[in-house]
């Protein structure tokens, strides 16, 4: 996945204006208890780091 696709499918799902925060704020355990940003900066693959993202928030199968 680009993150360029990442970035779309966290704006559809929490909106363009609390995607960022969401990402820069929420420490996620399953990433390693880091946050979206810290888990892409350290080498996750956006696939990965989107997968995580809608196991914690509960993302419909029909949206992932």
């Amino acid at each position: 996945m680009r993150l360029t696709i990442f970035w779309e499918r966290m704006a559809e799902h929490f909106g363009a204006g609390y995607a960022d925060s969401f990402a820069r704020d929420h420490v996620m355990s399953e990433l390693g208890g880091r946050t979206v940003h810290e888990a892409l900066e350290a080498g996750w693959e956006a696939k990965d780091v989107w997968r995580a993202v809608c196991a914690a928030v509960g993302v419909p199968d029909s949206l992932r």
